[in-house]
């Protein structure tokens, strides 16, 4: 498999937010605006890129009896690398992505690609794998929050999108209003998928 075709399998084919459906939590619930989306994005694509290149240099020398364990020391030390700068440098990103941030060590994409990607295929490979998911959840994440701020509260990244005129839809920065963008565009996305098929 080429370079591309492992970075486009996880923005399109193998996208982890809209073809696997990994990862609902965090999704739904930062996606409140497109700038936490971004932060959450890019902080997961540094976390899936190195936990899947040193779990790649080390998968011949961990024990199969504790690969897990092993896997997630790898992970939560990159998560904390990203807390402590993240509250260093964007202190009101850290407080906005909360509790998110540190859970990101038990995000099943990270564990998924770790174990189905990482721990059987070379550093370079891995690298780019954990690249283009990263790259994939990331979209994902920017064009739910970017939706939902946009009818929410009529801005993107803080700046006003519509005349002052329109009023804007507070359901779809609460809850219900997460779940009913993700509901809609699965269902755009797997209409696309059937075209696709019956092209």
């Amino acid at each position: 498999m080429t370079i591309w075709k492992i970075i486009k399998n996880g923005i399109l084919d193998e996208n982890p937010t809209f073809r696997l459906l990994l990862g609902m939590c965090p999704t739904l619930a930062v996606t409140t605006s497109a700038s936490n989306a971004v932060g959450m994005g890019l902080a997961a694509t540094f976390v899936l890129i190195m936990s899947n290149v040193i779990i790649a240099l080390i998968k011949d020398v961990i024990p199969s009896k504790v690969r897990i364990p092993a896997y997630i020391i790898v992970i939560a030390t990159f998560v904390t690398i990203v807390q402590f700068v993240m509250a260093g440098f964007l202190p009101a990103l850290n407080k906005s992505l909360g509790i998110f941030i540190p859970l990101i060590v038990v995000n099943c994409i990270i564990m998924g690609r770790a174990e189905a990607y990482a721990s059987k295929h070379n550093v370079l490979l891995a690298f780019f794998d954990g690249l283009g998911m990263g790259i994939g959840f990331t979209l994902a994440l920017i064009l739910i929050g970017g939706i939902r701020e946009i009818l929410g509260s009529n801005k993107l990244f803080g700046y006003l999108v519509f005349p002052h005129s329109f009023k804007p839809l507070l359901f779809f920065i609460l809850s219900p209003g997460g779940f009913f963008t993700m509901g809609v565009l699965l269902a755009f996305f797997n209409w696309l998928s059937m075209r696709k098929k019956e092209a």
